[in-house]
C-alpha cells in the first residue's frame, strides 16, 4: 500500500511547469492552483484579462486532488445563507439563489469537459443513503423541492428494498437517487481545466509558494525567486496557506479527510456491489462516502479528523466501515490511502471577501468543494469585473473570528465533532 493518492498515481496529464523567476507584470495574479484558482483564472482570461497563476506545489496538489470525487447538489451552510439573505432580498429570492447555487457547478463542469475535451471519468448517478428511517423525511422534502423546481425526472426516492437493489449492502433504510449528480477523477478535471486556461493565455507557475503580498495601487506578489506586479490579487489557497493572516486568521480550520482505494475488483464483483455505478454518501453528520473508480476499485472515505492532523493509519481506520458497508469485501487489499485538508468554516458558509480594495479571497467549502468551487470562481471573476451582486451576497455574511488562537479553536472544533461521532455510534449497525 502507498500513501500516494489514487488520483496522483493515475492522472493522465503529468505536465510539470516551471517556477516563477524574475519580475513579470499582469492584470491579475491568482494564488492557488486548485479548482477555485484554476477556474477563476480561466474565467478571467475569458473576459480578456492578463492572468498569472501561482501554485506552491503542483496543479491540483491540495484538497482538489485528494477528495472523494463526488459532485453533488450539496451546499454547505445553505440554511444559514438563506436566512441571512432573506432580509436583504426576500424569502423567495433567497431560496431561489441557494437552490440555484446547488446545481450551477454541475452545468459548469459538464460544459468545461465538453468544450475542452477533458477526460476525467465523469459518470452520472448518486445515492444519498438514509442511515436511519427518521432521516427519510429530509430526503423526501428535498425530492419534493426538486420536483417543484423541475428536477422531478432526475430524482427518485428509494425504500430499503430499493437501496438494496442498487447496492449490495445491509445498511440504510432508504435513500434519494439523483441522476443529475456526478462522480469523477477530480485531479484529471483540474489539470484539464489548467490546460484550458493556458490555451486562453493564462501563465501558470508551479513550485512557487507566495512569501508576501505587498498591498498598494499595484500590489506585488513575491515568491522566493520572483515577483508579479498586478492591478488585482485573488487569493484561492483554502486550508493550505497562511497569507493575509490578520484578516483571515482564526476563521477557517483545516480538517484531515481520509480516503483509500482498494485493489481492483473483478468486473462481476464490481457489478454485484454497485450495479448502477453510483456515488454514495450517507445522512450522518460524520458520514461515509464511496464510489467505484474507472478501473473498478472502491474509493472509500470518511471519518474526518478535526484535530488538524492526519490520521496515522488511514486504511486501518476506514477498513471497518468499508467491510460493514460491503461484507463481501472483508479482507480486500488496499492499494492507496491518503489524506487531504478541507477548509472548514464554523457557520459552513463559504467565505468570499476582500482584505483591501484590490486583494480578494475565496475559501472554505467545508467538504463540498468540487461543484461549489466552480460556482465561486465565476462569482470572483464577475466581482473583479465589477459585477458585485452574487459576491456581495456571500461577502455580507458575518464570520466570527476565533478569539482563543488556532490551537484552542482546532481543539474545540475537534471536541464538537467527537460529540457528533459519539452520538452517531449508537446507530452503527
Amino acid at each position: 500500500m502507498t500513501d500516494q493518492s489514487y488520483y496522483s498515481a493515475t492522472m493522465r496529464d503529468r505536465t510539470e511547469r516551471e517556477a516563477l523567476r524574475g519580475e513579470i507584470v499582469a492584470d491579475i495574479v491568482v494564488i492557488g492552483g486548485g479548482f477555485t484558482g484554476v477556474n477563476t483564472a480561466l474565467e478571467l482570461a475569458q473576459r480578456g484579462y492578463s492572468v498569472v497563476l501561482l501554485e506552491a506545489e503542483r496543479i491540483g496538489w491540495g484538497a482538489t486532488g485528494r477528495n472523494g470525487g463526488q459532485v453533488t447538489g450539496s451546499l454547505s451552510g445553505d440554511t444559514t445563507l438563506r436566512k441571512h439573505l432573506t432580509p436583504r432580498i426576500g424569502a423567495e429570492a433567497a431560496a431561489d439563489f441557494v437552490w440555484g447555487m446547488r446545481w450551477q457547478g454541475h452545468d459548469i463542469i459538464r460544459e468545461r469537459v465538453a468544450r475542452y475535451g477533458i477526460e476525467c471519468d465523469l459518470v452520472h448517478g448518486h445515492l444519498h443513503a438514509a442511515w436511519r428511517e427518521s432521516d427519510m423525511k429530509e430526503l423526501r422534502d428535498f425530492a419534493a423541492e426538486a420536483a417543484r423546481r423541475g428536477m422531478g425526472d432526475a430524482v427518485v426516492m428509494l425504500d430499503r428494498d430499493g437501496v438494496q437493489d442498487a447496492l449490495e449492502t445491509p445498511l440504510y433504510d432508504g435513500g434519494l437517487l439523483n441522476r443529475n449528480n456526478m462522480h469523477l477523477h477530480p485531479l484529471d478535471l483540474c489539470r484539464g481545466e489548467a490546460k484550458a486556461a493556458e490555451s486562453l493565455g493564462v501563465r501558470l507557475f508551479e513550485k512557487s509558494p507566495v512569501t508576501r503580498i505587498v498591498p498598494g495601487d499595484h500590489p506585488v506578489v513575491e515568491t522566493a525567486s520572483g515577483r508579479v506586479t498586478a492591478d488585482t490579487v485573488v487569493l484561492c489557497g483554502g486550508a493550505y496557506h497562511r497569507l493575509e493572516a490578520e484578516a483571515l486568521g482564526g476563521r477557517l480550520f483545516p480538517a484531515a479527510l481520509g480516503n483509500m482505494a482498494t485493489e481492483p475488483l473483478p468486473a462481476e464483483e464490481a457489478r454485484a456491489i454497485n450495479p448502477q455505478n453510483l456515488a454514495v454518501y450517507d445522512t450522518r453528520f460524520v458520514l461515509d462516502y464511496y464510489r467505484l473508480t474507472a478501473d473498478r476499485r472502491v474509493l472509500f472515505g470518511g471519518g474526518a479528523n478535526y484535530s488538524g492532523k492526519a490520521t496515522a493509519d488511514i486504511a486501518g481506520e476506514l477498513r471497518p466501515a468499508l467491510e460493514r458497508t460491503f461484507p463481501r469485501l472483508a479482507g480486500i487489499g488496499i492499494d492507496f490511502a491518503w489524506s487531504g485538508q478541507a477548509g472548514i468554516i464554523p457557520n459552513r458558509v463559504p467565505m468570499l471577501g476582500r482584505t483591501g480594495p484590490n486583494i480578494w479571497y475565496a475559501q472554505g467549502y467545508s467538504g463540498h468543494g468540487i461543484a461549489t468551487s466552480h460556482i465561486v470562481a465565476g462569482i470572483m471573476a464577475e466581482a473583479v469585473a465589477s459585477t458585485m451582486e452574487r459576491f456581495d451576497h456571500f461577502a455580507s455574511v458575518p464570520h466570527a473570528k476565533n478569539p482563543f488562537g488556532e490551537r484552542v479553536g482546532q481543539g474545540l472544533l475537534a471536541l464538537g465533532m467527537w460529540w457528533y461521532r459519539l452520538r452517531e455510534m449508537a446507530w452503527i449497525r
